[in-house]
């Protein structure tokens, strides 16, 4: 999927080799507003999609909300962990939604979230901070949804919110 392939790659490319630390990635905050138009536009698209079905299987939504004090207060390996946690919620919650819809453009965009969504879960996997790595057994906050535009709503408010302010702490540590 050239979308998904090309965000991987362009974050790959931004990570310095001798330790899994972010460089021009989140020094560029065009990047990470660039990708909040893209999680914006997602949304809106499919907002217009005809009479999308409520979903037979709720899809398993992380609660994303936060307040700022509460997250200036974690360290940038636990910020890391929690949005993986994120994450890894919407991506199953995409991949799942993706069995339900039949609609050609509800299921193309569920399938641009998709690998939207996995590209940065495999990113923020390649940074690290504290010994060992991430493991999938983490429970983050969470709520069951029919309406496949909720899914669409966590991402956006995910990368607007957690990813935005992750990077901008990265960047902080990282740019010089």
């Amino acid at each position: 999927s050239p979308p998904g392939l090309l965000l991987l790659t362009s974050f790959l490319l931004h990570v310095k080799e001798d330790r899994a630390s972010p460089t021009r990635l989140v020094c560029d905050n065009r990047l990470i507003q660039k990708y909040i138009l893209e999680a914006k536009d997602m949304e809106k698209r499919v907002g217009q999609c005809q009479a999308l079905p409520a979903l037979r299987c709720p899809a398993v939504l992380p609660l994303v909300d936060f307040t700022f004090l509460q997250w200036k207060s974690k360290s940038n390996e636990t910020k890391r962990r929690e949005i993986l946690c994120d994450l890894a919620l919407l991506v199953g919650a995409a991949a799942g939604a993706q069995g339900q819809v039949s609609d050609e453009c509800g299921a193309r965009q569920l399938s641009q979230l998709y690998r939207h969504a996995n590209s940065f879960f495999l990113l923020l996997q390649t940074f690290s901070w504290e010994a060992g790595h991430w493991e999938p057994s983490c429970s983050p906050h969470s709520m069951e949804q029919t309406h496949i535009t909720s899914i669409f709503l966590t991402y956006r408010q995910l990368v607007q919110g957690k990813l935005r302010f992750f990077f901008y702490d990265l960047a902080k540590v990282s740019c010089k």
